[in-house]
């Protein structure tokens, strides 16, 4: 009973403590939470495991880039994704303040690189170095990172500047598909693949604007030209010229529909790669006209039908190769579009050259049906290898900017990934070589030289393991004896080598190498290397011929006779080239073998690394089908080993990348001492003058420390001061950045507010100087107006009441002979009867004083409403009852001019165009209101005669009164005219004319408007007299 309790509880325990374990587990690394985490270095723990899962976990969320450490992991996701490469989120990570805070993206490294370049923190120089197998996205991540630079870097000020750096950024942008086209093809592992290495230049002036870049290749797989691996294509620009070639250059390049090539396999395959028109546009852009291109696409055209041309054996050594059926017409075709002779061409393929003896005598040989089918394969490749340089200088003449113009630059490293095929080749050993050198190149740059150097400095450190990959490069490369050495020294030789003696020469001397295996199993000569990303299996066959890549004098001497225009340009004829084609013996120098010139163009691009800061992308590949949302465990896994990522993301973690010289340090963070706060009060700072310190700055360590202390107090960060450096974090160096931009903005803040004030201050003394400058002038133009218009005053005074005397002068007079007439014709009118005396008096005064009452109703002050109308009507004797008693009509102006008299010479008015009369009859007391005389006035033209009184005829009651100098007489009853106002008094009417324009503005009911022009005109007449 106790055992079945014991035992039950064992289980419970066990039960219990494996439940625990998967808590644990998935409290440490469960899936939910590590598609959140943005760097692989806070996965918990760190190992192969958990890295898998977090990387897995984000792309399946659709989340393709992770940091890890000082490295930036990059998923292919192998579909479009638009959004994540658009110009407005190339925008947003350059404006970030700290990219780093964003999502992980390629845009981050170019960010961080483009500002390192700006802060001239040494070195200066940048380099990224995009890495991973072949299908993993290389091509595609330096694509658009050219693109990101080509953005961000071209903001000039001026017009002219900014079309000079859209032509550059153009031509950059526009040299990607002419090199792919021409120098990627596609592989059993991938659709794009490049088959060159490439290290774009990008070329920056001190302005940080893009103003060049230079393109430097490397090893370009030239057998691909007429040697293809089975599934696999050549290169792009075949199968564009074939399907995208229009009908008549079809018929001028020899391409008719259907035709079939043996270089050409899969052309049925339809890739996104094969746009031709992309391609012509491009080069286009980049300088190669029309003509030239047609040029470069007739030779492309003419390789493929060189490579229908069949050799058959001969069987007899003494004659040459024959051709198989149809080869004729290709040898033809091909000879036409090289511009080359067709015996001639033949017989240089079929026939070899000797030079022997002392004499140099010259043996005309044939070449066996092998040997035929080589030096045809070697003419191709040859034209092809030839043609690509070409464009590759093309391209950096059109994109290159003078030594002058540009200071610093941004290096992108685009390579062939690491390759292993089922037959693996001389191409393969130098790709994998490469790649071998760059993950030595990260191993001693951020694993092992990060490890010494902080032993060195004297930090407290725990070294990491890692893997070194220095071995299998003493294997590929090492001295005295290596796989290299000995196959340069089998081309030196110049002996029949074959596979099997090469095989055996190698076991035997690298015997024992840990990175060196065999195969027994295998059925061709073959040895296995160990790389650091797997062991490939490298078949000797052909290996010595590839290294020795030997091209025929004679096919040379065969290109430079050709008549077509490109081939003189490829292959320019050099008479120093015959003296030394066959060197004897004794003279001859050593053979430069394609390892040799892939090893000295590869320790070239290393030094240039050495001299830049790098920054590493990882490309991984999820899946080898190239499917989206397929994720391999198996596949990511052997990549993440092979690249050790898991060591890269223990030391990073660990480590501190950030290392600054004790001298630059405190002169880029010196300021921030400006920061401590105040110890005695009055001050800012530790020291008087604003946080500088009277002695120069010390840089012993210990005394550097302290004073970092004394700087980071607010900044609680990992720093550590070293012998002579001081190493810090990511985050401690965003934290000093942090603080350094506050006290410039402080500072600036400073010096904006002391501007500021200086700017208010002279301001406001130049406001104090206009207004008195204002007050001035003003008091100046004020007292000579007042003094004008005294003036002014002075002589209307004197003309008015000269003229007021003038006119009632020659108004007395004139009242005083009507009053004599009309009392002497009195009694002969017996409608008439003589008016009172008080009303004749009162009209008389009417007469002689109505100016003064237009005046007074014309003032601004004084009689206002009502008894304004009441004076003008009582000055101008008209009625104040109903309006009914007045009638107004419009008269057409007459001819003839009479006397006038008493004109005051200081008025002038304008000619009229049309004049209303007014004629009313003067209130009687002995007549009824219906026997009143209604006015009458002048017809207008064409219209009616007038009633009693018209327009230059006689007046009905006799009158002669005088206003404004218009003399009326009673002996010519015709009005006498002037131009102005005119006002007529009798016994019984009174007539009032004034001068306007247009039709009649005055209504017999609206009498208001008759008192308004009378103020105008006396306004027009105040303002002329002035």
């Amino acid at each position: 009973m106790l055992q079945q309790v014991n035992g039950h509880s064992s289980g419970s325990a066990a039960h219990s403590g494996e439940s625990l374990r998967e808590d644990l587990q998935e409290f440490l690394g469960g899936e939910a939470p590590l598609q959140q985490l943005d760097d692989l270095t806070k996965v918990n723990p760190v190992t192969l495991e958990t890295v898998l899962r977090c990387l897995q976990a984000r792309y399946t969320a659709d989340t393709f880039y992770t940091n890890a450490g000082c490295t930036l992991v990059a998923m292919n996701p192998f579909k479009p994704v638009p959004q994540l490469y658009s110009p407005e989120l190339m925008q947003e990570y350059h404006a970030a303040s700290q990219p780093q805070t964003l999502k992980p993206h390629i845009f981050t490294v170019g960010e961080q690189t483009y500002r390192n370049v700006k802060s001239l923190m040494e070195p200066v120089n940048q380099s990224i170095v995009v890495s991973g197998e072949s299908g993993a996205g290389k091509t595609w991540t330096s694509r658009c990172l050219m693109k990101f630079y080509a953005v961000v870097a071209a903001s000039p000020t001026s017009w002219e500047s900014h079309k000079v750096a859209e032509r550059i950024e153009q031509r950059i942008l526009n040299s990607n598909p002419v090199m792919e086209a021409f120098g990627n093809a596609c592989t059993l592992r991938n659709n794009n693949s490049s088959r060159f290495g490439k290290f774009i230049q990008l070329q920056l002036n001190g302005a940080q604007q893009m103003t060049g870049a230079a393109v430097q290749t490397y090893l370009l797989e030239k057998t691909r030209v007429a040697c293809q691996a089975p599934s696999e294509r050549n290169f792009h620009i075949f199968y564009q010229i074939y399907k995208g070639a229009h009908a008549e250059e079809r018929v001028r390049w020899c391409l008719p529909e259907g035709a079939t090539f043996s270089w050409l396999p899969r052309p049925e395959r339809t890739l996104e790669e094969d746009c031709f028109e992309v391609t012509r546009e491009a080069m286009l852009h980049l300088g190669i006209d029309a003509p030239t291109q047609n040029n470069i696409f007739q030779a492309l055209a003419g390789l493929l039908h060189l490579g229908n041309t069949q050799f058959a054996d001969s069987g007899n050594e003494a004659q040459p190769c024959p051709l198989v059926d149809d080869a004729q017409c290709s040898v033809g075709t091909s000879a036409l579009l090289l511009g080359l002779p067709e015996d001639h061409l033949l017989e240089t393929l079929r026939i070899r050259t000797i030079r022997a003896g002392r004499g140099r005598q010259v043996f005309r040989k044939p070449c066996s049906q092998a040997e035929c089918d080589t030096r045809r394969d070697c003419l191709a490749k040859l034209v092809y290898a030839r043609l690509f340089d070409w464009l590759v200088s093309v391209i950096n003449s059109s994109i290159c900017a003078a030594p002058d113009s540009w200071t610093t630059f941004i290096g992108l490293l685009d390579v062939y990934g690491f390759e292993s095929f089922p037959n693996n080749s001389l191409e393969q050993l130098c790709i994998n070589y490469a790649n071998e050198k760059l993950q030595q190149h990260f191993v001693a740059h951020y694993l092992r030289a990060q490890q010494e150097e902080y032993a060195v400095e004297g930090l407290e450190w725990s070294f990491v393991s890692y893997q070194d990959n220095q071995p299998c490069l003493d294997l590929i490369e090492g001295s005295p004896v290596s796989i290299c050495s000995l196959i340069n020294e089998e081309c030196r030789l110049n002996r029949p080598s074959s596979a099997a003696q090469l095989q055996t020469r190698i076991e035997s001397a690298l015997t024992g190498h840990p990175r060196l295996g065999r195969d027994r199993l295998s059925p061709e000569p073959s040895f296995i290397v160990l790389h650091y990303a797997g062991p490939v299996r490298y078949c000797t066959r052909g290996l010595v011929e590839k290294n020795k890549d030997p091209v025929p004098p004679e096919l040379t001497r065969l290109l430079q006779q050709s008549q077509d225009p490109l081939l003189k340009v490829l292959f320019p004829a050099d008479p120093e080239e015959k003296s030394q084609e066959e060197p004897s013996g004794q003279n001859r120098t050593p053979v430069l073998t394609v390892v040799s010139k892939f090893k000295a163009s590869l320790e070239q691009l290393l030094q240039v690394l050495h001299g830049t800061t790098p920054h590493y992308i990882r490309c991984i590949k999820p899946n080898s089908q190239a499917q989206a949302q397929i994720f391999h465990r198996e596949e990511v896994l052997s990549q993440l080993e092979a690249c050790g990522l898991v060591e890269t993301i223990h030391i990073s973690a660990a480590g501190f990348p950030i290392r600054v010289s004790h001298r630059n340090f405190v002169e880029r963070y010196e300021l921030l001492r400006r920061l401590r706060p105040a110890t005695t009060p009055g001050h800012h700072g530790l020291y008087p003058d604003g946080g500088r310190s009277e002695h120069p700055p010390c840089t012993e360590p210990a005394t550097l420390q302290g004073l970092l202390q004394e700087i980071l107090h607010a900044l609680p960060a990992p720093l550590h001061c070293g012998r002579t450096k001081v190493f810090m974090t990511d985050s401690t160096l965003e934290l000093l950045e942090r603080g350094r931009a506050q006290v410039l903005e402080q500072c600036a803040r400073h010096i904006q507010r002391g501007w500021r004030r200086h700017r208010c201050r002279t301001q406001a003394r130049r406001r104090r100087a206009a207004v008195l400058i204002q007050a001035a002038v003003r008091s100046w133009l004020t007292r000579k107006h007042v003094q004008r218009l005294h003036a002014a005053a002075t002589v209307i005074k004197r003309a008015w009441r000269e003229w007021r005397i003038r006119m009632a002068f020659l108004a007395s007079e004139e009242l005083d002979g009507v009053e004599e007439k009309h009392s002497s014709q009195a009694p002969c009118s017996p409608s008439s009867s003589p008016l009172p005396l008080a009303q004749t008096g009162l009209q008389g005064a009417i007469t002689r004083l109505w100016p003064l009452g237009l005046a007074l109703a014309n003032a601004a002050v004084g009689v206002h409403g009502f008894q304004r109308k009441l004076v003008v009507f009582a000055c101008l004797q008209l009625p104040v009852g109903s309006p009914r008693s007045c009638a107004i009509q419009t008269a057409q102006e007459q001819a003839g001019v009479l006397s006038i008299r008493a004109l005051p010479q200081a008025f002038s008015c304008q000619r009229p165009r049309q004049r209303h009369v007014i004629n009313t009859r003067l209130p009687d007391d002995s007549h009824n209101d219906s026997e009143r005389t209604q006015g009458a006035v002048a017809p207008q033209a064409g219209g009616p005669a007038a009633a009693p009184v018209a327009w230059g005829g006689r007046l009905r009651t006799p009158c002669l009164h005088t206003l404004m100098g218009v003399r009326v007489d009673s002996d010519q009853t015709r009005i006498r005219k002037h131009q102005g106002l005119h006002y007529l008094h009798g016994s019984n009417s009174a007539v009032l004319a004034i001068t306007a324009a247009g039709t009649p503005l005055f209504q017999p009911h609206r009498q208001s408007q008759l008192i308004s022009a009378l103020e105008l005109w006396l306004g027009k007449l105040c303002l002329e007299f002035l």
